[in-house]
């Protein structure tokens, strides 16, 4: 029986294991999947001890993609790009990295949201691996700048400097947002939902047709969600559907088999408000 696990601090609530588990019965894939709460300290040595334990393959949520990314000992092109990590695979010995974030975030707008992003001005908040895993896929989609704020400027300076688009990345200060005018696409990939302070977001980010995500689901994507309504967002999405695309994806790294996300994303989708945002 093929091993598995998320990592993360906290991981308790962590829906991968119930997600995974789905598409193995869909599948009739036999599998283990379990949740393993680990510090940025102690993420290595808890990796390590999965591994001799049998582990086939880990998801990584917050707060450890980055240092999944400096403990992969290879890395698919999306991760490098992305310079985060959540989907690890055992390979000869050693864990290979690559990152489904992005990939599940536009197959979530595109696919069942029906969502064109080509040509959409875009600002991301938040420059930590969350940001970092969707950056390079929103581009890849076609949007047509992405405007990066992050309360602390090097890190959007430094997610800006790692996609290598200068002609359409703009980092900007926390400060700038109420010059920056209307945007179609507004997304958080703050913690502001989990603990943190949604920054101050002034009501001219937002016009008749923009659309607003939320990488959080469930209580974590409230504040966020709520503010985009109040202020007349024209669709306001949270990051569940993300959330069982990249786990779908990463499945198909696992197991050479992509399953189908409906059906979970629609038994999730009806306990939304009992979620708690852990992935």
């Amino acid at each position: 029986m093929s091993k598995f696990a998320v990592f993360g601090h906290p991981v308790a609530h962590s829906l991968s294991p119930q997600i995974h588990l789905a598409f193995g019965r869909q599948l009739g894939i036999v599998l283990q999947y379990e949740a393993i709460d680990a510090t940025p300290e102690l993420f290595f040595d808890a990796l390590e001890s999965f591994a001799a334990s049998g582990g086939a393959g880990a998801n990584v949520t917050l707060p450890l993609k980055e240092s999944a990314f400096a403990l992969s000992a290879t890395t698919t092109e999306r991760a490098r790009r992305a310079g985060a990590v959540n989907t690890l695979a055992r390979l000869d010995g050693q864990w290979h990295g690559d990152n489904t974030d992005g990939a599940g975030l536009v197959r979530d707008l595109t696919g069942r949201h029906q969502l064109d992003l080509r040509g959409r001005r875009t600002l991301l908040l938040g420059a930590g691996g969350a940001a970092r895993g969707i950056a390079p896929s929103l581009l890849d989609a076609g949007i047509a700048g992405l405007h990066l704020v992050n309360r602390t400027p090097q890190r959007a300076d430094a997610l800006a400097d790692a996609l290598g688009d200068p002609a359409r990345v703009h980092p900007r200060h926390i400060g700038d947002l109420h010059e920056l005018g209307e945007f179609d696409l507004v997304i958080n990939a703050t913690s502001a939902g989990r603990g943190g302070t949604l920054p101050d977001l002034p009501r001219s980010l937002l016009g008749m047709r923009s659309v607003a995500v939320d990488l959080s689901y469930g209580e974590a994507s409230i504040p966020f969600l709520a503010w985009a309504r109040a202020h007349g967002a024209y669709r306001a999405i949270d990051g569940l559907g993300m959330l069982v695309e990249q786990a779908a994806e990463s499945f198909a790294l696992w197991h050479g088999v992509r399953p189908y996300t409906d059906e979970i994303h629609a038994q999730l989708d009806a306990r939304h408000a009992a979620l708690v945002t852990a992935d």
